[in-house]
């Protein structure tokens, strides 16, 4: 494929390299001419490994050059990869200047080419970026987005120091576009990448980049904390991490990553609140450990102000434990969202066949009587006494009997479904949402 990338700085001269040595003929666009004269010399830009010699053989084999003009590589290209720069301003917002320049530099160039051009952005960049890009394109163009040109987003996933490798070696390609064209494009670019291609929505893409970025940098944050208490109680952190990165199941997993309700039970809470505490007496800071029940308690604040907003007085609530198949409530927080429903005058109904009065033993029942006994007398027996005049519905765990009972709600009831738990390809109510989907 014939391709332009606009920005020569980590990311754009990598994957410009990289491209080349699958095959592809790459022009480099950038205004800084030490830059381009790098690249056209076949000597990188950038420090990285294994960089010169793959753009010195991209340049012998009269597949990569560089220029100032842009116009020059658009007109001869079929696909323009945007690589620019996307600092912080001073307030943490995105400076979004560079990818604006380029937008309204691809408008002009397009509106005098006759042919479909693609438009990826690799940039990093928040959702509704990309949008706002094809729309600048359409309004210096003329062009129609979809038509005259496509556009796409694909977040870079490459670690400084071995870019190269991960170039070659991605875990996945993603691409976030609506345009069957831009899919076929990017299916032939990236065809010589042993790495599956998720095709997702343009926003789906721009926020993946983000989740992805923010989840390594609690996992930094994470280790390091720990190991802090771990040093003030002369223990060695390494040797707690290397056991903890062994658990593939929980640890090191997609375990508890699916977005869906607050954490609750014997455990979870109690410990984070140990460890927290454990850590200012030992006169240390550890704000992302600190922070991990506040955001549990915001999710469930969440919830019941998503109920208060519709406005309804009857609320049906499957599940009570703090998850399903177990008749545990200990720091269940739908427990708490119905405390505060109730105190808040709601008519609440509940059904959870594993904490059923007549089925509930031993210390879980008397948790009941002892600690939530005006929560035991909303429970029911059978399901459909609490779905019978409900006008507002919360899935709370993942009972078996909860997803076919949502398939005879009536339109007119709110379902606020805190676990998701229909599967893609089943209908859902009419209306029905989660708090973190």
């Amino acid at each position: 494929m014939n391709v332009s990338i606009f920005g020569l700085g980590y990311v754009g001269t990598v994957t410009a390299a990289c491209l080349t040595r699958y095959g592809h003929t790459v022009i480099g666009v950038d205004p800084n001419d030490f830059k381009t004269g790098c690249i056209n010399s076949g000597n990188s830009p950038i420090v990285e490994p294994g960089l010169d010699e793959l753009l010195r053989q991209g340049v012998e084999s009269h597949r990569l050059s560089a220029t100032e003009n842009a116009e020059k590589a658009v007109l001869a290209t079929d696909l323009s990869l945007v690589c620019v720069g996307t600092p912080s301003n001073q307030n943490g917002s995105l400076d979004l200047d560079y990818v604006w320049r380029v937008a309204e530099q691809l408008g002009k160039i397009l509106k005098k080419k006759s042919t479909f051009h693609g438009v990826v952005i690799r940039s990093t960049v928040l959702p509704g970026t990309v949008e706002e890009v094809a729309r600048r394109i359409e309004e210096a163009s003329g062009k129609k987005h979809g038509e005259g040109f496509g556009i796409a987003s694909n977040p870079e996933f490459l670690r400084e120091g071995t870019s190269v490798y991960d170039f070659d070696n991605p875990p996945y390609t993603v691409v976030g576009t609506a345009n069957n064209k831009m899919r076929s494009l990017l299916n032939d670019l990236y065809q010589k990448v042993s790495a599956p291609i998720h095709f997702v929505q343009i926003r789906e893409a721009e926020l993946l980049k983000y989740a992805c970025n923010a989840y390594h940098a609690v996992k930094v944050a994470f280790a390091n904390e720990i190991g802090s208490i771990a040093k003030e109680l002369s223990i060695d952190s390494h040797a707690v991490m290397n056991i903890f990165c062994e658990d593939t199941k929980l640890n090191i997993s997609a375990a508890y990553l699916k977005p869906g309700f607050a954490f609750g039970g014997s455990c979870l809470p109690k410990d984070v609140r140990a460890i927290t505490h454990e850590a200012r007496t030992l006169d240390l800071e550890t704000p992302l450990l600190t922070s991990l029940i506040p955001s549990n308690d915001y999710q469930i604040q969440r919830a019941v102000d998503w109920v208060i907003g519709q406005g309804k007085k009857k609320i049906g609530i499957l599940g009570l434990s703090f998850k399903s198949d177990t008749d545990d409530m200990r720091e269940s927080p739908i427990v708490r969202m119905v405390e505060t429903l109730v105190g808040k005058g709601y008519d609440i109904s509940i059904y959870d066949s594993n904490v059923s009065l007549s089925r509930v033993l031993g210390a879980n029942r008397s948790y009941i009587e002892q600690e939530i006994p005006h929560i035991s007398t909303l429970l029911k027996e059978e399901i459909d006494q609490v779905l019978s005049d409900a006008e507002v519905v919360v899935v709370a765990n993942r009972g078996a009997e909860f997803a076919p009972a949502l398939s005879e709600i009536s339109d007119g009831v709110a379902v606020l479904d805190l676990v998701r738990i229909l599967d893609p390809g089943q209908q859902p109510p009419s209306r029905y949402e989660g708090v973190a989907w």
